[in-house]
C-alpha cells in the first residue's frame, strides 16, 4: 500500500520532498525550494499515520533511506546534498521549470 501511495504522490505531483518535520537537511532543501519559487508538496513523514511504511517502501524503490528524498518531473534526485550540488551546478532550475514547478522567468 505504501509503495503506491508514494508513487500516487510522484505522479500527481511535479515536485515531491519526503521530509521529517524536525530534520535539518529536510528544512534547507525546502528553504531553496522556497527561494527558488517552486511549486511542490511535502510529505513529513514524521507526522503521517504510515511514515514509516511509506519510508520503508521509498527505500526498496529508490535504494535511499533517509530523508529529505526529492522527486522532480517523477524522476527521484536524491536527498540534501544531491538537491543543494544541482543547485549549485545550475541543473535544479531547468529541472523545476521543466517539471513545471517553477515559472520559466522572462
Amino acid at each position: 500500500m505504501a509503495t503506491i501511495k508514494a508513487k500516487e504522490l510522484v505522479s500527481s505531483n511535479s515536485v515531491v520532498v519526503f521530509s521529517k518535520s524536525y530534520c535539518p537537511f529536510c528544512v534547507s532543501v525546502k528553504k531553496l525550494l522556497d527561494q527558488l519559487g517552486a511549486n511542490y508538496k511535502t510529505v513529513e513523514l514524521d507526522l503521517e499515520g504510515d511514515g514509516s511504511e511509506i519510508q520503508a517502501a521509498l527505500a526498496e524503490w529508490t535504494g535511499q533511506r533517509t530523508v529529505p528524498n526529492v522527486f522532480i518531473g517523477g524522476k527521484h534526485i536524491g536527498g540534501c546534498d544531491s538537491t543543494t550540488g544541482m543547485h549549485k551546478e545550475g541543473k535544479l532550475v531547468p529541472l523545476l521549470t521543466e517539471a513545471g514547478s517553477v515559472k520559466a522567468s522572462a
